[in-house]
């Protein structure tokens, strides 16, 4: 079923931290889909709250995604909408998944906060444009390799050792969603010392680098490396990922661009901030190396980290 009526662009989507933002995507898509049906028939917020016999900020907040909603209510609204059986079966499947917690829900003991709504986020991103100085991506590290760096963190912030590896797993299980149908395409533009930080020790590092090789040949994913003797603009940008959402019913999502440093960490969505990132992250790729001279420079870094490599190096 097409409905010929386009709705209204959505306002900005105030994002609850923490876990509890899990369905906030989905439900936003929900309530986008509700609205048009509504107002495809030309009625009320009123006239349906009426028929219904709800109260209308009931249905104002369902629509806009303040609250959520039970299956049952999104089926009453369809056969009010004389909605087909096709577009019926979809739009309940939504209503269900909007329902459900996602697999997040089992690490809020570590997740919190901003990088509790992020990782819901980027559950559900269609693309992710990242860019790092210091290690890794987190998507694209490797179990070894990101147990060094989380445990490392125990110097500043006190974790059990517990901690430590919930975190561990927490990373291994966001990494799937490059992986099935789906998937995230992510791009990654790596800084070359990236590649030179001992992170760990060489086996760590060797495999790190093999670990991220194997990654970049899957078809969404796509890494190139900002060398260091190359010249260029002089932009000096904290780590940031940006994510851009799949359109839902003609309505576009903004983009939300989450930063993360020492101290802070926050997840924006202001059109002004997220195209900045946008233009960053762009002429940084610019002047990066292509996804093949990437791969060859990754290669070698790999066969320097091994047991016969010619780096020499001190643990850390």
């Amino acid at each position: 079923m097409q409905i010929g009526v386009r709705a209204a662009e959505p306002k900005p989507i105030r994002w609850e931290a923490g876990v509890a933002a899990a369905p906030t995507v989905r439900r936003r898509r929900l309530g986008i889909e509700l609205r048009r049906l509504r107002e495809h028939l030309g009625r009320t917020v009123e006239e349906v709250a009426d028929r219904l016999g709800w109260s209308p900020s009931k249905l104002s907040r369902i629509e806009n995604a303040r609250i959520g909603v039970r299956v049952s209510d999104v089926r009453l609204l369809l056969e009010l909408y004389r909605v087909g059986e096709r577009h019926k079966g979809e739009v309940l499947a939504l209503a269900q998944a909007a329902t459900e917690q996602g697999w997040w829900a089992g690490y809020r003991d570590v997740l919190s906060g901003e990088f509790g709504t992020y990782v819901a986020l980027e559950d559900e991103a269609r693309t992710a444009l990242t860019f790092t100085t210091y290690a890794v991506p987190g998507l694209l590290q490797s179990r070894d390799y990101a147990h060094r760096i989380l445990s490392s963190g125990r110097v500043i912030a006190v974790s059990t050792p517990r901690e430590v590896e919930r975190r561990l797993d927490l990373r291994m299980r966001r990494q799937e969603v490059l992986r099935g149908n789906d998937s995230l395409t992510l791009s990654a533009v790596i800084d070359e010392s990236v590649l030179l930080r001992v992170i760990g020790g060489r086996d760590i590092m060797r495999g790190q680098m093999l670990d991220l090789l194997e990654l970049a040949e899957l078809p969404n994913v796509h890494v190139h490396v900002l060398p260091l003797d190359v010249d260029r603009e002089p932009i000096f940008a904290d780590d940031f990922t940006l994510l851009d959402f799949a359109p839902a019913y003609d309505v576009t999502f903004p983009d939300v661009v989450y930063l993360e440093n020492l101290s802070t960490t926050a997840v924006l969505q202001r059109d002004g901030v997220t195209h900045m990132y946008r233009l960053c992250w762009e002429a940084l790729r610019s002047v990066s190396l292509s996804a093949d001279e990437s791969l060859r420079r990754i290669s070698r870094a790999a066969e320097e980290w091994g047991p016969s490599g010619a780096r020499s190096c001190t643990d850390v």
